[in-house]
């Protein structure tokens, strides 16, 4: 069965990243190749991939804040498989991302999210607190997941328009498991896409500006997308021998 439809960014459309209005931590307005206010372009493309573990069919009332869990210390593992964070048909991104390293990943809304690797769930937010007149930074995300991979990497998806139910704090989850839908809660602009970030999780000293991203991770997509398993477990380690966990900015 033919790979599903990702499309790269051609430079055209960095010059409307550099254009578009970006508040701190916000997210690119337009969906690559898409110009604004046209139809999202299909694609006769399937998703192929293996049976997944169903996720839990327990779920608890919405929370009242974002859950988290203390990361876990048991020793970051090497070789895990790594899978395309969107499953879906029709899907592109951004190689780059305004003020930050992270991507955009754009979708149609309700298309699944799933765990890029097997981890434990870190931290949910069920409930979209942005406000366009309010602190830029912290509630940017909407409805979010994040997720320690057992490599050691925290992996970030947001703007969900759901977490799927029993996805809470401290849940297992395997490589390709459902962890919510596409959506545009938070400061997404009005745009159905995942925002998606790689980061160490920085036990203790942890904050947005983090959680967000600080590694570009399109080379990662790039390798997932075509079944490889590119591994940005030493980038992250590099980067946090470089910086430790910086304060907010």
């Amino acid at each position: 069965m033919p790979s599903p439809t990702i499309r790269r960014v051609r430079p055209a459309y960095l010059i409307l990243l550099v254009l578009a209005p970006v508040l701190a931590g916000g997210c690119a307005t337009t969906r690559p190749g898409v110009p604004a206010g046209s139809a999202t372009p299909t694609a006769p493309a399937v998703w192929e991939t293996a049976d997944q573990p169903a996720a839990p069919s327990a779920s608890g009332p919405a929370s009242p804040a974002p859950s988290s869990a203390a990361p876990s210390s048991t020793a970051p593992r090497a070789g895990l498989r790594h899978v395309f964070p969107v499953r879906a048909d029709d899907v592109a991104y951004h190689p780059t991302h305004g003020a930050y390293p992270a991507t955009d990943i754009f979708a149609d809304c309700g298309e699944p999210f799933v765990a890029v690797t097997d981890g434990t769930v870190l931290e949910v937010s069920r409930v979209d607190r942005y406000r366009k007149r309010g602190p830029q930074g912290p509630d940017n995300g909407g409805l979010s997941v994040a997720l320690l991979g057992d490599d050691g990497v925290r992996y970030y998806g947001s703007h969900l328009s759901a977490v799927t139910a029993g996805v809470d704090a401290g849940v297992r989850v395997r490589a390709g498991q459902q962890l919510g839908k596409v959506g545009r809660t938070g400061n997404a602009n009005n745009v159905c896409h995942v925002h998606f970030g790689i980061s160490p999780p920085c036990t203790g000293k942890d904050g947005w500006w983090i959680r967000r991203g600080v590694l570009w991770p399109a080379r990662y997509l790039d390798s997932w997308r075509r079944g490889d398993n590119r591994e940005p477990a030493a980038e992250v380690t590099a980067w946090q021998r470089k910086h430790g966990c910086p304060k907010a900015p």
